[in-house]
């Protein structure tokens, strides 16, 4: 891939306030010469050298380290110094100056994992896990991200991306000898591959999803009939008073969003008014909103009276019908005489009031935001949104040429295996239109 010069970039690299150390980083063509002559001496590659950073006038900036890492063995793959100073800002900021005084400019937000990615060094899903690394909120996070920085996640993504397209070559060639029934064709063997390969992508999603949770926390919206203790569940959950709680039906009237951690798992926490027929303007306009926000749920945290389950299940059937999961929380339960059989691990008997089973809720709470144990642990790596809607998308075109085969129409299967290919490279940056060409063309003859 050839990329056109660049300018050379400054910018602070480590974080806000002050420190003991401080880092300014160039990229770029200039970078060696712009830091030799804010240093007065010149650099060897990979070495570390004590210098003094001296201003315009001749003064003293600081005193402090300098590394130059020549390309392409750096981050960027351009050009890389590294100035170690004290960590006070305004020294840092002055440095920054000082080198855009010498030819550098400031550099955009993420521009170098941007220059990392437009030479090759990262690919797009590894320049996010850079991202992804450095928000991490714990320790089973930052692990998740640095899998995903190592390409866990992209070989995965280039292991199927590369089946597809031995697919769309076999599916190609055979639309050659169209007049041939597909089953003299290896179209066993073809069909064979396509199954797995939807198999592995199936797999493929349900890791990413779970790394998409691991990354963002899990939206748990909580639902249920007026009066069951949504309002003072979440208040629970929160550990403060942040929802009004009255015995009067209807006092939620908007969403209320609250975040919360559990193990150092993120959790968006989101009451909703209470889920009936009529009610005022105001209240139906709460449970429009409610049944909007459902619509982009992880979680359906559905709350009803212990006394009396069953006559709130039905006010919120239809709306949480397409949330992945449910959780029913049956509340109030200390006012039970006595305690009800338990219904499986997704129905918990709890109390508000009383705090009981509010430990067994943190417990499922958590394990549904890791996406259960068994997919928290090695091998886990994190993931965003759009690199699940990619997947998703790339399995509807995959069920699309799996039925287009059945049917013999392989240039229409060709077109979905062509589309499923393309959302797989969209993930990693790696969608080339000669990629289908270089491998037929590599299969040919010499000669021919």
């Amino acid at each position: 891939m050839t990329v056109p010069a660049r300018d050379t970039i400054a910018a602070i690299a480590t974080a806000p306030g002050a420190g003991g150390v401080g880092i300014v980083r160039l990229s770029g063509p200039r970078s060696r010469v712009i830091a030799e002559r804010l240093c007065a001496r010149t650099f060897k590659p990979r070495h570390a050298h004590h210098v003094r950073f001296a201003a315009a006038d001749g003064d003293t900036i600081d005193d402090g380290i300098a590394l130059f890492f020549a390309a392409p063995a750096s981050y960027t793959g351009e050009d890389v110094v590294e100035l170690q100073a004290h960590g006070s800002p305004a020294v840092l900021h002055e440095l920054v100056a000082r080198c855009v005084e010498l030819g550098a400019r400031r550099a955009r937000p993420g521009e170098f994992s941007e220059r990392a990615f437009l030479e090759g060094r990262l690919d797009l899903a590894q320049a996010e896990a850079v991202a992804d690394l450095i928000a991490a909120a714990d320790t089973r996070a930052a692990r998740a991200a640095r899998r995903a920085l190592d390409g866990e996640f992209s070989r995965r993504v280039d292991a199927l991306a590369d089946e597809l397209l031995a697919i769309r070559v076999h599916v190609e060639a055979a639309i050659d000898f169209a007049d041939e029934p597909i089953d003299t064709l290896g179209g066993a063997q073809l069909r064979m591959r396509l199954a797995a390969t939807a198999l592995a992508l199936d797999e493929l999603l349900t890791a990413a999803e779970r790394g998409r949770r691991l990354r963002d926390g899990l939206h748990a919206v909580i639902v249920g009939p007026p009066n069951a203790g949504k309002s003072s569940l979440l208040n629970v959950l929160a550990g403060s008073d942040r929802a009004i709680v009255t015995d009067i039906a209807g006092t939620t009237r908007d969403l209320l969003h609250e975040t919360i951690r559990i193990d150092g798992v993120e959790l968006t926490l989101v009451d909703t008014a209470g889920l009936r027929e009529g009610g005022d303007v105001i209240e139906r306009e709460g449970m429009r909103r409610a049944r909007g926000e459902l619509g982009r749920a992880d979680l359906a945290i559905v709350v009803l009276d212990a006394r009396d389950p069953e006559g709130g299940r039905s006010a919120v059937a239809d709306a949480i019908a397409d949330v992945p999961d449910r959780l029913w929380l049956l509340n109030k339960a200390d006012l039970l005489e006595r305690p009800a059989a338990a219904d499986g691990p997704d129905t918990l008997q709890v109390s508000a009031r009383t705090g009981l089973g509010i430990e067994a809720l943190h417990a499922r709470l958590l394990q549904l935001a890791q996406g259960n144990a068994d997919g928290a642990g090695e091998g886990a790596f994190t993931a965003r949104a759009r690199h699940v809607d990619a997947l998703a998308q790339a399995r509807l075109e995959l069920a699309d040429a799996r039925i287009h085969l059945d049917h013999e129409a392989l240039d229409l299967a060709a077109e979905a295996l062509r589309l499923a290919h393309d959302q797989l490279g969209e993930i990693t940056g790696r969608v080339r239109a000669d990629d289908l060409l270089g491998h037929i063309f590599s299969s040919f003859c010499i000669g021919k």
